[in-house]
């Protein structure tokens, strides 16, 4: 955890045309989005951060629950990946 910052890798199992299929985020101390990717299914990519976003991704309002939480849930999996991992995701993804 570099600065207290933390990255994680969800995978979200639904059937919503309309919604990301797999989430990409990087938290504060506090579990607050401070930068996010969403990957849709038809291939779309959204992303934000402070200051730019596309497809309407935005980061959340409230702090995210910790991996178990998110696990327990069947249409979750979730993983922290390195920090170093986000940033070539981001690197690749975001203009």
């Amino acid at each position: 955890m570099a600065d207290g910052l933390i990255a994680l890798d969800v995978a979200w199992r639904h059937d919503f045309d309309a919604e990301p299929v797999r989430l990409v985020s990087v938290l504060d101390r506090d579990r607050y989005e401070i930068r996010k990717i969403e990957f849709f299914r038809d291939g779309r990519i959204g992303f934000a951060d402070k200051t730019k976003s596309a497809f309407g991704t935005q980061p959340g309002l409230l702090p995210v629950p910790t991996l178990a939480e998110v696990n327990a849930d069947p249409e979750f999996e979730a993983r922290e990946i390195t920090m170093k991992a986000f940033e070539a995701l981001w690197s690749s993804r975001v203009p």
